[in-house]
């Protein structure tokens, strides 16, 4: 995922066809395909298929989409892309016959840094927050994504849906400004996103960007407070778990700055307990957030005052 977190972002539709997308994606994939062993099929309307949309924001879909198939999939597995024309929509479906998808989960899995399986055996990682970051997108070309699944073992589908443009537009002609994020909810606060794990601080980074906040990533403790003292955020969001130096240290340096007494400190964590509740408080955290997160109760919660959100943090 290219670093775009240093400015607001816009989604610059355009007239496109879907192939653009979906042959950069396979292209972007494929390293990490070839690595598992899988064989990928890709199946595509004869006739060129129009959309009005972003290219780079829908190739992040369809590498998402494939990426995670790879990942999640056995060596050795079967991929498929496969996408036709319903109607005035294309539908686009990327499946495995991978590790599957609790039919309990299935409607978590858009939740930010959820995990609908236990693959540390596998040491791949995380699911992150792509997917939230695939749904986003998507609803932002007017479109939908789900999720099926039988259960563990028997693979996964994800299905994305796309309006298509019945008619070309001609050169000239007046098109509806590109979509802004920063047009539809303005802001100046400013955030710092700190996580070791880069595909999460980029992907969450761009969710932020999508509501219009100026975001700025760091990969461990050192490069936070770094960063921090020149950047000047008003939120700062910290992994616990980050090398050279952990959140919470990263945390009580903040806070022994003048410019980060006032910052609202966010802490990410797979840890909820009390315990764990009580070392942040102790570190200077204002917020203890337990992965996977809701994306809709963490954008409410950037839009509260700082001190409304401390108060709600205290109250949960």
């Amino acid at each position: 995922m290219s670093r775009i977190s240093r400015n607001r972002f816009e989604l610059r539709k355009e007239q496109m066809e879907l192939a653009e997308a979906v042959s950069a994606a396979i292209e972007a994939s494929r390293p990490l395909i070839d690595q598992q062993g899988h064989t990928l099929t890709v199946s595509l309307p004869r006739h060129p298929v129009r959309l009005e949309g972003d290219v780079v924001r829908l190739t992040q879909v369809f590498t998402n989409l494939l990426n995670n198939s790879a990942k999640y999939t056995p060596a050795g597995g079967r991929l498929s892309l496969k996408a036709q024309l319903e109607e005035s929509d294309v539908v686009v479906r990327v499946k495995d016959n991978g590790v599957g998808i609790p039919p309990e989960s299935l409607h978590q899995l858009f939740q930010m840094f959820y995990r609908a399986v236990d693959l540390r055996t596998q040491a791949l990682g995380g699911l992150g927050v792509g997917l939230t970051l695939v749904a986003r997108l998507v609803e932002l070309h007017g479109g939908t994504v789900e999720a099926h699944s039988a259960g563990i073992n028997q693979g996964s589908e994800l299905v994305v849906r796309l309006p298509v443009l019945s008619e070309p537009v001609e050169l000239g002609q007046s098109q509806p400004p590109a979509s802004s994020a920063e047009t539809k909810t303005a802001t100046d606060r400013r955030i710092l996103v700190a996580d070791d794990n880069l595909d999460s601080a980029e992907s969450l980074s761009l969710l932020l960007s999508l509501k219009g906040y100026e975001v700025r990533t760091a990969s461990d403790g050192v490069e936070a407070v770094e960063t921090a003292a020149l950047f000047l955020p008003d939120i700062v969001f910290l992994d616990i778990g980050m090398p050279n130096m952990n959140g919470y240290e990263a945390a009580r340096m903040i806070r022994e700055q003048p410019w980060g007494k006032h910052i609202l400190l966010i802490a990410l964590t797979g840890w909820g307990k009390e315990e764990d509740r009580r070392r942040c408080k102790a570190a200077g955290f204002d917020v203890h957030l337990t992965k996977p997160m809701n994306y809709e109760a963490l954008l409410q919660l950037l839009a509260d005052s700082p001190e409304t959100a401390r108060e709600v943090s205290k109250e949960t």
